[in-house]
């Protein structure tokens, strides 16, 4: 642990710092500083742990120099040392969290008590940050963040087992179970868009916590703002009394009244649509799609609207592909370079399209439009043209040839994506074989200086570690080895062709040590440098 101790009285802070046993204590340093702003300066530059400062001194006190702490870090423990025992500045010292308040001049057991328990309860604190009591008070603290990105995965279809979603409902003390569900969703109108930055957050805070109000009554409520702007409510009954024929009623009943609060009490209309009830979790994000679908298509651009999904929109034949825009997207996958699952997501989509729609030429378009155009942004990410990397599979793309079926568009996409990993694998390849040519080639230059791994990394900016695995895959050597045989082979060529000296030569291949250097030379050769050059 690190200290400061603070008086503009130097004679006190050096007899305090220099002359006390601080090391029993676990005090490893001691900082000292003649006045608070110094002080300041020092916690800047410091890991400081406990402050002991004089409560009376010129520019800024003691009390104000806490408080300055206190903005930037409330774990530090400062101790009052004061020539008044004046109840007005010890109440203050309580008000700015001071650890203790000593009369001057303290004793020692005094000043060393009040340090020990400064420590004390700094240790208690610290290990606090990691116990289980810690861990727990934070997972509340993030819980409506966690509880929302659950609800926005299941929205988004992500896949979960039952069993994953029995735990995370459980862990973030969600009371929903598997079974039937309702769900809402909300658009703010235009009135709302006058609320900026923050402001538009508290309405939306405001509107949630408004139908938790009117719903939480009838069901468990848990919403989230989604993907496209609206607030979405999933709803389930909270007593198995309150199903049945009149629930739809009672829920369309209380959307009315939602609306008609928020446009009362916080001036601005609602849109609400009630989507039909489902079974959670397993149709949570069809069910979901259908009400933004009813959104777009029937509500649109009017307002103060409050509908049932299913009074107006029949079960259409014509539905999107799911796995096309099911998480993890294609796009995605490209852009980490996961090739096998870009090869397993473009499989789904032709199985789904076998399965449901091998009559559909759209649906076989709409999924190859898709798969080129993540191609396209694949192959431009990394600064090539598609047309390039793929080469003759893009005229059959052009010319809308490879989406005549499912059976071609399988074959083309696969083949299209083979040719987009080669060329990409082919670009790493290129820069692997990059790093080696800069590397070798200063190493040559710089052989009398220093050509460690940490020197030759930093001339290319890598990670010690990442360049000697790249070195490795490109050449089947390591980089010690490398400077290894380039010094030996500088060595031979010099002791051949010049008549400069062992020592001399030892210093040019980068060897310090001429008695290193005929040590290392030996066993590589068998000979020393001189019977080396006498044999030539």
């Amino acid at each position: 642990m690190q200290m400061i101790i603070v008086d503009d009285e130097a004679h006190w802070v050096d007899n305090l710092s220099m002359t006390k046993p601080w090391h029993k204590l676990g005090i490893e340093q001691v900082h000292k500083a003649y006045s608070a702003r110094e002080a300041l300066q020092l916690i800047e530059t410091n890991p400081i742990d406990i402050v002991i400062s004089d409560i009376l001194m010129p520019e800024m006190s003691g009390l104000e120099l806490i408080e300055r702490i206190r903005e930037k870090d409330r774990r530090i423990k400062c101790i009052i040392l004061s020539g008044h025992s004046d109840f007005e500045y010890a109440k203050q010292a309580v008000k700015h969290q001071a650890a203790d308040y000593l009369l001057k001049p303290p004793t020692d057991p005094e000043l060393f008590g009040a340090v020990q328990a400064a420590i004390d309860e700094l240790n208690a604190e610290w290990e606090s940050v990691g116990s289980l009591e810690r861990t727990l008070f934070t997972l509340r603290e993030n819980l409506p963040v966690l509880r929302g990105q659950l609800l926005l995965d299941g929205l988004r279809g992500q896949r979960l087992s039952s069993g994953e979603w029995e735990r995370k409902l459980e862990s973030y003390g969600l009371p929903f179970r598997e079974g039937e569900c309702a769900m809402l969703l909300v658009r703010m109108e235009e009135e709302f868009g006058q609320y900026k930055n923050n402001g538009q957050q508290l309405m939306e805070y405001a509107v949630m916590n408004m139908a938790e109000e009117i719903f939480g009554e009838y069901a468990n409520v848990w919403g989230v703002k989604e993907d496209h702007g609206y607030l979405a409510f999933l709803l389930q009954a909270n007593d198995e009394k309150k199903r049945g024929g009149g629930a739809d009623a009672l829920l369309e009943k209380l959307a009315m009244q939602l609306e008609a609060k928020a446009k009362q009490f916080l001036k601005g209309s609602l849109s609400v649509v009630i989507a039909d009830r489902f079974r959670f979790p397993d149709e949570l994000s069809v069910r979901y799609r259908q009400a933004v679908d009813y959104f777009r298509q029937i509500v649109g651009d009017e307002k103060e609207f409050v509908m049932r999904a299913s009074d107006a929109l029949g079960q259409t034949e014509q539905k999107p592909l799911d796995a096309l825009y099911m998480p993890p997207t294609l796009i995605g996958l490209l852009e980490v370079g996961r090739w096998d699952a870009a090869g397993q997501k473009i499989a789904d989509v032709c199985a789904e399209l076998d399965d449901h729609w091998s009559e559909s030429w759209e649906h076989c378009m709409e999924a190859g439009y898709a798969i080129a155009s993540a191609f396209a942004y694949a192959a431009h990410r990394g600064g090539k043209t598609l047309a390039a990397l793929i080469g003759d599979d893009m005229e059959a793309m052009r010319n809308g040839e490879a989406f005549d079926s499912i059976g071609k568009l399988r074959k083309w996409a696969l083949g299209a994506l083979d040719k987009l990993k080669t060329g990409t694998s082919s670009d790493v390849k290129d820069i692997r074989s990059s790093y080696v040519s800069k590397i070798q080639a200063y190493a040559e230059a710089n052989l009398h200086l220093d050509v460690s791994l940490r020197a030759l990394a930093e001339h290319v900016n890598l990670h010690p570690t990442h360049l000697s695995k790249i070195y490795k895959i490109e050449t089947g050597e390591g980089i010690s080895d490398y400077i290894s045989s380039l010094r030996m082979e500088r060595a031979c060529r010099l002791l051949r062709t010049t008549d400069k000296k062992v020592y001399e030569i030892s210093a040019e291949v980068g060897y310090l040590d001429p008695a290193y250097f005929i040590k290392v030379f030996k066993k590589q050769y068998d000979v020393t440098p001189q019977e080396f050059r006498d044999g030539q």
